[in-house]
C-alpha cells in the first residue's frame, strides 16, 4: 500500500484494524497526540486531502493514495505556519497536548467557522485554557511581548518551548521509540472487594509474544502510600503494587508484558481469576457504621479505626459553638454534597523504563520525579544512584499525577527482564483506576446575630477516601482552611476520612478546598437571605481583615503570614462590575436571570514540608543554564522561574538554558503542585540567581578596581561605573582562574502567605428544561505582583473553566455495583467551548510578602468560589436551593416546581 505523509512518499502494509493514529506514531509522527482514541478530544487530528479527521477513528488504510498531513508537515522552528504563529503568539495553549490538533482543525476554517466557534470546535477539547486563548489564537490576537534586558518580570513573554510545542515537536511522555520494546497491560477487577483465590497464567503465557504474567506472588511486598509528599508519613502506606484481596472494581490484579499491546491485551483476556467475592461498602456514612464491612487490617499506626473505616479524623474547637448558637438570632443548616471529578488532563497517565549503564531510567508522566524516585528506590530495594527518573513536557496534571501508579510497574518488567517497558493508560483506566477529587459531604450550621455578626460556626465534613488512602488525610486537613475565611469566636470542625469500596480518592486542583468552599458559600448564602441581608454585605462584616489571627483547625501559631487585605477588595471589585452589567438583557421569555458571588482563601503552599533546589551557571557561550526540579504541564512555571532568572541577572529570557525534572541533572525538588512550583520553586530561582549575579559583579568590581555598588549587570556585559565591561572577558579570566560563576540554592514552604479569589455570575435558567446559560462571568483575584500577566490570566481562565465543569456537566456516574458508567470523555462530558464564558479577571494589585518577587500562584485557588457562586446564582434565578453538585438540568428541572413557593419568601 501507498501512502504519502507530509509530502513524503513511502510503502507501508498496516495491522490488521490498526487506526491511522497508531500508524502515524509508529512513523515517528508524534505530534499525533492520543488523548481518548475514540473521537472525541480531537487531540490526534490530521488532515486527509486537506480536510482535518480525527486519525483515532480512521482506518490506516482510509489514507492510502491520499495526501496525509500532520502537523509536523504544517511548519516548522523558523519557518511557522500563520496559524502555529498565531497560537504561539496568543498563546493558544499551556501544557500543548492538545495544541497540534487545535492547530489542525482551525487551520483549516474559513471566516464563517471563525464567526461560529462553538460549533467548528465542538470536535476539539482543551482541559487547560478555559478556551479564551485558543479563541484569542484563532482570530489572530496576540498577548506575547518581549522583555528588556533585566525587565522580565511583569512582561507576558512567551513560553521556553513555544517553537516546540506548535509544530509537534515537544517531547510528552511516551514521544519516543526504543528498540524491544515490551508492553505492559494490567487485568483490572470486575469485583468491588474480592479475596484472590488463584490465578492460572498458562493460556495467557501461551500467547505468542507474552513475556511475563506477574501477580501479587511475584512482586516486592511492601506496603506504600501512591501519594507524593515530601513527608511520606502524612500518608498511609495501604497500598501493594499488587495485593491478594482487591478492594474496588478496576484495582490491579495481574500484570501481563508482551512485545505487543494487542499480545498483552491477549494475555489479559486469558488470564483464569478466581475470586471469593467479599461484602463491599460504596457509602462512607455506611462504612463507619458498626458491623459495616472492613476493608483493611492495616498494622500502620496512621489508620486510626480500621474496624469503623476510619482513616483519619480530626477534632478541633475554638470557643463554645453551643454558647455561640445560643446568643444567635437567626441559626442556619444544611447538607451539602460535591461528587468525584475526573482530572481528565488529555495526556494518559504512563511510563517508560529501561536498563542503561546498569542503572534503572524512568521517563514518566508525574508532577514529581524527585519523590516517584524515592518510592521506587524504596519499592525496589535501590541505592539512588542506582536510578534515574525524569518527565519530559507533561500534558496537564491538576493533581492528578501527584501519585505513583504506572511507574511501579514498569519498574518491575525491566528489572526483571532488562528490556524496555512502556506503560500507557487507556480513557477508561484514567476514569475507572486512577485517583478523582473527594466526594465529600457538608454539614454547615451558622449562627449570627440580626446585624449578621456570626457567633457561631460548625462544620461536619465526611470524605470518602476510597479503598486507599492516599491524599485522604491531607485533603481532610487543607478542607478546614474553609473556615477560616470568616471571623467568629466560636468555631468547630470535625471531619472524617472513611475508606470504601470506591476508586481512591486523590489531589485535584483546590486540594480538599474545593468541596468546602461550595458548602460554606452557599450556607452563607443561605444565612444572608434568612437574615433578610445582602450576601455580599454579610460576607463584609465577617471576612478576615489583616491582624485578625487565621484561625482554622486550632488557635496555636502558624506559619502563615497574612498582611494584605486582598479578600475585601476581590469582593469589592465583582460587586462593582455586576452592579456595572445589571442591566444586561435575559435570552428572552421563559428565562429566569440570578446572580450570586463566592469567595475563598487558600494558602501559597501546602502545610506539609515543600522543598526546592535551583542550579544557576554562566557557561562560556554566555547562556546561563537554569537547572529545577519543576515539571512543565501547563502551569507556566517554566516560563516564570526564566523570568525571574532573566530579571536578576540582568538578561532576556533568550539567555536563560532551561534544564528541568531530571533526578540526574537537577536538584531535588519536591514536586509541581499547590501553586509550589511558583512559590517554593521561584524563591529557589530567585536566590540561586541573585547568587551567581552577586559574584560576577564581586569578581568585576575586584577586576576594575570599582566598589560593588557601583557595579551592575548590563546583558552581556557588566556595568562598573561609566565603564561597560564585556562579560565574555570577565568570563575567559575567570576560567583561567578555575573560576566558575555557579550557585545552587534551596527553598522552602514556610513561611506562607494566602490568596484570595471571588468569583461572580450571572445567569439565565429556562424555567421549562432546567438549561443553565452564563450572561457574565467576572473574577476578582489577588495576585500579588505578577511575572507574567497572560499567564495568570490563562490560568485563571481554565481554573474557572474546570469550576464550571465541576458544578454543571462533569458527572461521574456509579452504579449499584461500584463501577464507573461513564468512563470516557463523551459522557463524562468535560467543558467544550460552547461551555465556557469569557470570564473578565479583575487584580486587586498587591505585593506578597513571602512569594518570589512577591508573586502569588494561580493555578491551584481560582477554582474554588466558581461551583457555589453558581449555585448561588441558580438560587437567586429560581428561588431553588441546590445542595447537590452537579448542577444538570435534570437535578434543576425536577426541582422547579418549587420555585413559586419558595420565591414568593423572603428574599435579599
Amino acid at each position: 500500500m501507498s501512502y504519502l505523509v507530509n509530502g513524503q512518499g513511502f510503502d507501508a502494509e498496516p495491522q490488521p484494524g490498526q487506526c491511522l493514529r497508531t500508524f502515524l506514531r509508529a512513523l515517528g509522527h508524534f505530534g499525533v497526540k492520543k488523548g481518548c482514541d475514540a473521537g472525541d478530544c480531537g487531540a490526534c487530528t490530521v488532515w486527509l486531502d486537506g480536510t482535518p479527521v480525527h486519525s483515532c477513528i480512521t482506518p490506516a488504510f482510509r489514507a492510502e493514495g491520499r495526501e496525509v498531513t500532520t502537523i509536523e508537515g504544517l511548519g516548522s522552528p523558523g519557518d511557522l505556519h500563520p496559524v502555529q504563529q498565531r497560537f504561539r503568539d496568543a498563546p493558544g495553549f499551556q501544557c500543548g497536548f492538545c495544541t497540534a490538533g487545535m492547530i489542525m482543525t482551525s487551520a483549516t476554517f474559513t471566516e464563517e467557522q471563525k464567526a461560529d466557534l462553538p460549533r467548528a470546535l465542538k470536535g476539539n477539547l482543551c482541559r487547560c485554557t478555559g478556551y479564551r486563548g485558543i479563541e484569542d489564537a484563532v482570530k489572530g490576537v496576540a498577548h506575547v511581548q518581549t522583555a528588556a534586558p533585566g525587565k522580565a518580570v511583569g512582561r507576558s513573554v512567551g513560553a521556553p518551548a513555544a517553537e516546540d510545542v506548535v509544530t509537534g515537536r515537544a517531547e510528552f511522555t511516551m514521544d519516543t521509540r526504543m528498540e524491544g520494546m515490551l508492553h505492559l497491560k494490567v487485568l483490572h477487577s470486575p469485583h468491588a472487594h474480592a479475596r484472590i483465590v488463584s490465578i492460572d497464567k498458562t493460556a495467557a503465557l501461551a500467547v505468542p509474544g507474552v513475556q511475563r504474567v506477574y501477580t501479587w506472588q511475584d512482586v516486592p511486598r511492601r506496603r506504600f502510600t501512591t501519594a507524593i509528599h515530601t513527608d511520606h508519613l502524612v500518608d498511609p502506606d495501604d497500598t501493594c503494587i499488587l495485593d491478594d484481596t482487591v478492594r474496588f472494581a478496576g484495582q490491579r490484579v495481574a500484570v501481563v508484558l508482551a512485545d505487543t499491546v494487542g499480545a498483552a491485551e491477549e494475555g489479559c483476556r486469558r488470564l483464569v481469576v478466581e475470586y471469593e467475592v467479599l461484602p463491599a461498602v460504596f457509602d462512607p456514612e455506611e462504612a463507619m457504621a458498626d458491623g459495616a464491612p472492613q476493608l483493611h487490617d492495616s498494622p500502620d499506626p496512621f489508620v486510626r479505626d480500621c474496624v469503623h473505616n476510619l482513616l483519619v479524623e480530626l477534632h478541633s474547637h475554638i470557643g463554645d459553638v453551643d454558647a455561640g448558637f445560643a446568643a444567635a438570632d437567626v441559626v442556619h443548616e444544611g447538607t451539602y454534597s460535591s461528587p468525584r471529578v475526573q482530572h481528565a488532563h488529555l495526556e494518559a497517565h504512563g511510563s517508560i523504563a529501561w536498563m542503561e549503564d546498569g542503572r534503572l531510567n524512568v521517563r514518566t508522566s508525574s508532577q514529581s520525579p524527585s519523590i516517584a524516585k524515592v518510592k521506587l528506590a524504596y519499592l525496589f530495594a535501590l541505592r539512588p544512584d542506582q536510578l534515574r527518573v525524569f518527565c519530559k513536557r507533561v500534558g496537564g496534571g491538576f493533581g492528578g499525577k501527584q501519585e505513583v501508579i504506572s511507574e511501579d510497574l514498569v519498574a518491575l518488567a525491566t528489572l526483571d527482564t532488562g528490556r524496555p517497558t512502556c506503560f500507557e493508560f487507556t480513557r477508561e483506566e484514567e476514569f475507572t483506576t486512577a485517583s478523582p477529587r473527594h466526594p465529600m459531604k457538608l454539614t454547615v450550621k451558622l449562627g449570627a446575630k440580626n446585624d449578621g455578626t456570626l457567633t457561631a460556626f460548625q462544620v461536619r465534613n465526611v470524605s470518602n477516601t476510597g479503598a486507599y488512602g492516599n491524599h485522604g488525610g491531607e485533603t481532610l486537613y487543607a478542607g478546614g482552611s474553609a473556615v477560616m475565611i470568616y471571623r467568629c469566636p466560636n468555631k468547630k470542625y470535625d471531619a472524617y476520612s472513611v475508606y470504601t469500596n470506591t476508586v481512591p480518592s486523590g489531589a485535584l486542583r483546590g486540594y480538599g478546598m474545593t468541596q468546602p468552599a461550595f458548602a460554606v458559600e452557599c450556607a452563607m448564602d443561605e444565612l444572608a437571605l434568612a437574615l433578610h441581608m445582602d450576601p455580599l454585605e454579610l460576607r463584609r462584616r465577617n471576612i478576615v481583615r489583616p491582624g485578625d489571627s487565621l484561625v482554622a483547625l486550632h488557635d496555636g501559631p502558624d506559619d502563615v503570614m497574612f498582611n494584605e487585605d486582598g479578600l475585601a477588595k476581590c469582593i469589592d471589585l465583582v460587586a462593582g462590575e455586576l452592579a456595572r452589567t445589571a442591566d444586561q438583557p435575559s435570552p428572552g421569555p421563559g428565562w429566569l436571570v440570578g446572580t450570586g458571588v463566592a469567595s475563598s482563601m487558600h494558602e501559597t503552599a501546602p502545610p506539609t514540608e515543600h522543598i526546592s533546589e535551583a542550579w544557576v551557571t554562566l557557561g562560556d557561550d554566555l547562556v546561563y543554564e537554569l537547572a529545577i526540579g519543576t515539571v512543565e504541564f501547563g502551569e507556566g512555571t517554566s516560563t516564570a522561574h526564566v523570568q525571574i532568572a532573566a530579571d536578576q541577572l540582568g538578561t532576556t529570557p533568550s539567555r536563560i538554558r532551561l534544564v528541568q525534572s531530571d533526578t540526574d541533572r537537577t536538584g531535588f525538588d519536591t514536586g509541581a503542585f499547590a501553586s509550589a512550583g511558583l512559590f517554593v520553586a521561584g524563591n529557589a530561582v530567585l536566590r540561586a540567581a541573585n547568587a551567581v549575579r552577586d559574584r560576577i559583579l564581586e569578581f568585576a568590581a575586584a577586576e576594575t578596581g570599582v566598589h560593588v555598588v557601583m557595579c551592575s549587570m548590563d546583558d552581556d556585559h557588566v556595568m562598573c561605573g561609566d565603564d561597560r565591561v564585556p562579560l565574555a572577558g570577565l568570563v575567559a579570566v575567570a576560567r583561567e582562574r578555575g573560576i566558575r560563576f555557579t550557585a545552587a540554592r534551596k527553598a522552602y514552604g514556610s513561611p506562607r502567605s494566602v490568596t484570595s479569589n471571588t468569583q461572580g455570575f450571572r445567569i439565565a435558567v429556562h424555567r421549562v428544561t432546567g438549561e443553565i446559560r452564563i450572561l457574565h462571568s467576572v473574577h476578582a483575584a489577588d495576585a500579588g505582583v505578577l511575572i507574567n500577566p497572560e499567564q495568570v490570566r490563562g490560568q485563571v481562565d481554565g481554573g474557572v473553566a474546570q469550576g464550571i465543569g465541576f458544578a454543571l456537566t462533569e458527572n461521574f456516574m456509579v452504579d449499584a455495583d461500584g463501577v464507573m458508567a461513564n468512563p470516557n470523555l463523551r459522557n463524562y462530558r468535560i467543558p467544550t467551548y460552547a461551555d465556557v464564558p469569557r470570564t473578565d479577571l479583575l487584580l486587586v494589585g498587591s505585593a506578597d510578602s513571602v512569594g518570589a518577587m512577591h508573586s502569588k500562584g494561580m493555578a491551584e485557588c481560582c477554582i474554588n468560589p466558581v461551583a457555589p457562586a453558581l449555585a448561588n446564582a441558580l438560587r437567586d434565578a429560581t428561588g431553588v436551593r441546590y445542595r447537590e453538585l452537579p448542577l444538570t438540568p435534570e437535578r434543576i428541572y425536577s426541582r422547579l416546581g418549587e420555585s413559586r413557593s419558595a420565591r414568593s419568601g423572603p428574599r435579599p
